[in-house]
């Protein structure tokens, strides 16, 4: 009788292996499943970039305001009797270098 069970264990173990480790096995499922989710991810992402680049392409195509824009802010460009005034950005605290006082600015060789 006990020759039985482990055999009987045994035909059940050599079934189920198949179903957990083998070629279609959930092991498997589930791992294909993740890789389908990071999948879609990209591509919901990848999407949402496409439209983007869709409506830039549709704006330049229909409208000069797009084109002007982007000649000004990439190229440079400025228009005929156009006064182009550029304003550099502040320092910000602590950058800017002051010259030396004290004992540092003395020449050296002079106590």
């Amino acid at each position: 009788m006990r020759w039985l069970a482990v055999a009987l264990l045994l035909v059940i173990g050599l079934l189920q292996h198949p179903l957990w480790l083998g070629k279609g096995g959930w092991l498997r499922v589930w791992d294909v499943d993740r890789q389908l989710q990071q999948q879609k991810e990209i591509n919901r992402s990848l999407e949402m970039r496409n439209a983007g680049l869709d409506a830039e392409a549709r704006d330049l195509k229909q409208g000069y305001d797009a084109i002007e824009e982007r000649a000004r802010f990439e190229l440079g460009m400025i228009k005929r009797n156009e006064v182009f005034i550029q304003i550099p950005d502040r320092p910000r605290t602590g950058q800017a270098t002051l010259p030396p006082t004290g004992d540092a600015a003395a020449a050296p060789g002079k106590p």
